[in-house]
């Protein structure tokens, strides 16, 4: 079985929420992401901002990232994944939300170890399910309740 921490780009750093979103896009640059982790001062996970935020959220309403903080985009609680839940568990959230990146969170302590990208799921999975991925993240229709219960696949042997 493949678990989400062995698909998942480890040592996530949260940005702030009092921290700038010109300091998150920086952030961004220097460590070739394109999201943010958000986390308050007690480490609670509060949000993720993307580059996409930053642009459409920020600079396209004309606001200013050097004074807009990351805390400002933080919209309701995130979807997270435990370290070890199974990847095609992992795929079904990702799916039924149409979310690119998922955090990943230790259990018991529920602190932040990773997060799942697209480009994690391209490099830890097999070509069809990626397609399959692919579909139904970028599909045109809403998204289905069902695929968050469905039952994975058999493996084949």
């Amino acid at each position: 079985m493949t678990r989400a921490s062995d698909i998942m780009h480890p040592g996530a750093e949260c940005i702030r929420e009092h921290e700038t979103l010109a300091a998150a896009a920086r952030i961004m640059r220097e460590r070739h992401v394109g999201a943010l982790p958000i986390c308050g001062e007690d480490d609670k996970l509060l949000g993720i901002v993307t580059d996409r935020d930053i642009v459409l959220r920020c600079v396209a309403e004309g606001r200013d990232p050097a004074r807009v903080t990351a805390g400002e985009l933080a919209m309701g609680r995130p979807m997270t994944v435990e370290a070890d839940e199974d990847t095609e568990q992992v795929l079904r959230v990702m799916e039924q939300y149409r979310v690119r990146r998922l955090p990943v969170i230790n259990h018991p302590e529920h602190k932040l170890v990773g997060m799942i990208s697209e480009a994690d799921i391209a490099r830890g999975m097999p070509q069809a399910r990626v397609a399959e991925f692919v579909a139904a993240v970028c599909a045109d229709e809403p998204p289905k309740v069902e695929a968050l219960t469905a039952k994975a696949p058999e493996a084949e042997v």
